[in-house]
């Protein structure tokens, strides 16, 4: 498995796709990063040589925010919006879809799974429920 940048990339995928298991770099960057490095995008990870190895993560090294660095960067980026007040950091720390989504239905995955909300009740209230009707 060759490794780029402290991640382990897929060995029998072709390398335009297997640089996208890189946080932060996805199928247009992963193109431009091959481009400028010179390298076939139709080649296999597994037969990419030491120094092809070592110019895509040059590359990747000096043009891109990738792996911890973005993480952090995003997440700096979304306590500063809770920090401020403003209505998308609201939406962020309630856990609710921030970019204007409905939640009536839908927005599961933002809101987790369903809270079923119902009466509880006791023995003493069943028993005292009027009769005839059940």
């Amino acid at each position: 498995m060759p490794r780029i940048v402290g991640v382990d990339i897929p060995k029998e995928k072709r390398v335009e796709i297997a640089l996208m298991y890189i946080h932060g770099i996805g199928r247009t960057s992963a193109n431009k990063i091959l481009k400028a490095a010179g390298i076939s995008p139709d080649l296999r990870a597994k037969n990419l040589t030491e120094e092809d190895i070592s110019k895509l993560s040059a590359i990747i090294q000096r043009e891109y925010r990738i792996e911890g660095d973005l993480r952090r960067l995003v997440a700096g980026n979304i306590k500063r919006l809770i920090d401020i007040g403003s209505y998308r950091g609201y939406r962020h720390r309630r856990s609710l879809p921030v970019r204007g989504q409905r939640t009536r239905t839908n927005a599961r995955t933002r809101k987790g799974p369903r809270k079923t909300v119902g009466v509880v009740r006791t023995k003493e209230t069943r028993a005292a429920k009027p009769e005839g009707k059940e």
